[in-house]
């Protein structure tokens, strides 16, 4: 009868001496994008919409999707700001070109309604800024002549600032 007590004692006990040996809890180290590298990227991203000869709006923002730093060429529209932001946004979120995230929606019935998440646009132009595989933030694009050369505006300027290390 005495096993019978001491069976569900050990198993306490285990379950008492798990719990001391936890993590405790600790702040999280990570990147994030400094103001200089989003004034550094936004001026590579409209430098590469210019040097193909096109109009644009930027907006860099950091991982926790605050707007850092934002240029707008004066014959873009005003609408393209907001896009330019929420492409970011989007891409930021995940994780993932806006373009492709756009893609994967339309092609998955479960997610016809992201597109009525108002900080989300589903459309190309946004893209993540990672150092090594951490996305410290993204960049947005608008106005440059369509999704395809928004993107491609983006990750000239990615490459150009931060090269190997994205």
């Amino acid at each position: 009868m005495r096993l019978f007590f001491i069976k569900p004692a050990c198993g306490f006990l285990l379950l008492v001496s798990v719990h001391a040996f936890a993590a405790q809890p600790a702040p999280l180290q990570q990147s994030n994008m400094s103001l200089n590298l989003a004034n550094a990227l936004v001026e590579a991203t409209m430098s590469a919409c210019h040097a193909q000869g096109r109009s644009a709006v930027a907006a860099v923002i950091d991982r926790g999707g605050h707007l850092l730093s934002l240029q707008r060429d004066d014959s873009v529209g005003p609408h393209n700001t907001d896009a330019a932001v929420k492409k970011a946004f989007t891409a930021l979120s995940s994780k993932t070109p806006s373009r492709i995230f756009a893609e994967n929606a339309r092609k998955n019935p479960e997610s016809n309604n992201l597109n009525t998440i108002d900080s989300l646009l589903l459309i190309g132009g946004g893209v993540p800024v990672k150092v090594g595989a951490e996305v410290i933030g993204a960049i947005g694009v608008g106005g440059a002549g369509g999704s395809i050369i928004d993107e491609s505006c983006a990750l000239q300027a990615i490459d150009k600032v931060l090269g190997a290390s994205k």
